[in-house]
């Protein structure tokens, strides 16, 4: 495995690596926002931000994830 590792110019490491997923606490609020979404599609981060009372980064980072944006 090192070998072809070297060979494509990639680190071991890289290779094992397995990302870490969504907590639980972030996949329940990307459920609230979908069911928030389904009912008013035209609110953007702000107002997802007003009604979950969560940080805009964070509204903005989840809903980017799910490839939801506002009107």
């Amino acid at each position: 495995m090192s070998r072809q590792c070297e060979l494509v110019g990639l680190a071991r490491s890289s290779w094992y690596y397995e990302p870490a997923g969504e907590s639980p606490e972030n996949l329940a609020l990307m459920r609230q926002i979908d069911e928030l979404y389904i009912k008013r599609p035209f609110f953007g981060t702000r107002k997802v931000c007003e009604q979950f009372a969560v940080n805009r980064k964070r509204a903005q980072r989840l809903m980017r994830l799910m490839g939801l944006e506002g009107s």
